[in-house]
């Protein structure tokens, strides 16, 4: 019964599509780069996020008021208006020949996606500053047809309230992630490139995040930055985690193209692992960032330092670098080019008293052909690196994870698009049991109201 509803709901939308014919041509709808590109000034850029907790990141790796992240560029226009709004729905067809991502059970499968999504924002100048506040919600229904136990409903929420009291800026997020299957599904990344790797398999999964943030200008060339943040990692059957930082920038705006900033980032991190030595955890780190536009067509920001993570354990001190790198090109029209990378230290679910240093770097190119068509390649590559954080414990697990991603869509109309994909995820583990190939073939067609 669920997957017939699932066919009537995919012949409705197409039925439907038919009212909304337009001869206009908007942007592709589905050639969002893996990680966002900087899209602000340099120095709004730099108030905007706080550094997280276990990396430098102070343009998150998913703007909250960017709408070619949200909804594909619809919601907020270059004038915004005091209150938008954008409705759509997707439905995928996905033939994927690996769906516990496994190098033992190797289980095919053909399952059908449902997602709506809404984008609501209110915001505008008054009497006292600007204010804003919008919310992002986007389910995603999975129907399968020959393993209907793995039928699940996936939600993806963000909610941001921004204030500026004259040098004073503040903003809150609260973003939620429940996730119940084998990747890491986001915002930013809803059909899921990245693979959960540390666990290499299905699970339930919850993922939150809050954030206070603000800045306060010193002068017309300098200001601080900083701010609190919240993070849990919940897992139902697995070890979830907490993280609680705090982190204090200044910075310059060296010119209209270059703003410089340095700063640092202290936090607490603890494990749920009963019955284990504590393997609770502090960390700290020095870091400098930059952002830069050097023309209309070419944005980089930039950040590193060096992170020192002490253990309750008595296991000694972890010291790494820790970086954000995101730059985008658009060298002619219907062509851009994103590239993204970051490396932080993240605890590890699936082995106990043990963290992972993760590297990753993408890269994302669209571009358009006879004004309709969209030809998008997106391409990633992840190590993972563990380390104990218990004495007596011997980590020596490393993971080598890619994905490649070809795409061609088609604008019909103004309102409805259609495409086809191909993603391959490959996982190489130093413990086979982590080990998986995967491949996945999917259509999928967008109505946008």
């Amino acid at each position: 019964m669920p997957h017939a509803i699932a066919l009537a709901v995919v012949g409705t939308l197409f039925t439907c599509s038919s009212l909304f014919a337009q001869v206009a041509v908007e942007p592709p709808p589905f050639s969002e780069p893996p990680l966002p590109v900087i899209t602000a000034d340099q120095a709004e850029a730099l108030r905007s996020e706080p550094a997280p907790s276990s990396a430098v990141d102070f343009h998150s790796s998913e703007t909250p008021t960017d709408p070619h992240v949200e909804l594909n560029g619809h919601a907020v226009a270059d004038t915004p208006r005091r209150f938008q709004y954008n409705l759509s729905a997707t439905v995928r067809g996905v033939y994927d020949d690996n769906i516990y991502n496994s190098s033992l059970n190797h289980v095919s499968d053909y399952y059908v996606t449902i997602e709506p999504a809404i984008f609501l924002s209110l915001g505008g100048a008054d009497a006292e500053g600007v204010n804003s506040l919008s919310l992002v919600y986007r389910p995603s229904l999975f129907l399968f047809l020959d393993n209907s136990q793995n039928d699940a409903v996936q939600q993806l929420i963000r909610l941001q309230a921004g204030h500026r009291f004259g040098h004073l800026s503040l903003s809150l997020s609260q973003d939620v992630q429940l996730l119940d299957g084998t990747d890491l599904n986001s915002l930013n990344d809803p059909t899921g490139h990245q693979a959960n790797t540390d666990v290499s398999g299905r699970t339930r999964h919850q993922i939150y995040n809050t954030d206070l943030s603000g800045s306060y200008d010193l002068t017309g060339k300098l200001f601080l930055s900083g701010g609190a943040g919240f993070a849990a990692d919940q897992y139902h059957s697995l070890i979830s985690s907490q993280n609680y930082t705090g982190n204090l920038y200044v910075n310059y705006n060296y010119s209209e193209k270059l703003v410089l900033g340095i700063g640092s980032t202290g936090g607490y991190n603890t494990t749920d692992n009963p019955g284990q030595v504590s393997n609770n955890q502090t960390f700290e780190q020095g870091n400098v960032r930059l952002s830069y536009r050097a023309t209309a067509k070419i944005n980089v920001s930039a950040s590193g330092g060096v992170e020192v993570r002490q253990f309750d354990s008595g296991s000694g001190n972890n010291v790494t670098p820790v970086y954000e790198l995101s730059a985008s090109y658009q060298p002619f029209d219907g062509t851009s080019l994103s590239l993204t990378g970051s490396r932080r230290t993240m605890n590890s679910a699936s082995l106990s008293g043990q963290d992972f240093s993760e590297s990753t770097i993408n890269l994302a190119l669209t571009q358009r052909f006879l004004q309709r068509f969209f030809f998008g390649v997106a391409a990633g590559y992840t190590n993972s690196s563990y380390f104990s954080t218990v004495s007596g414990v011997s980590a020596t697990r490393n993971d080598d994870f890619f994905y490649v991603d070809p795409s061609v869509d088609f604008n019909i109309t103004r309102y409805w698009s259609f495409g086809v994909y191909n993603v391959h995820r490959q996982d190489s583990s130093s413990l086979p049991f982590f080990s998986f190939k995967d491949n996945q073939v999917g259509i999928r067609t967008k109505l946008t109201f």
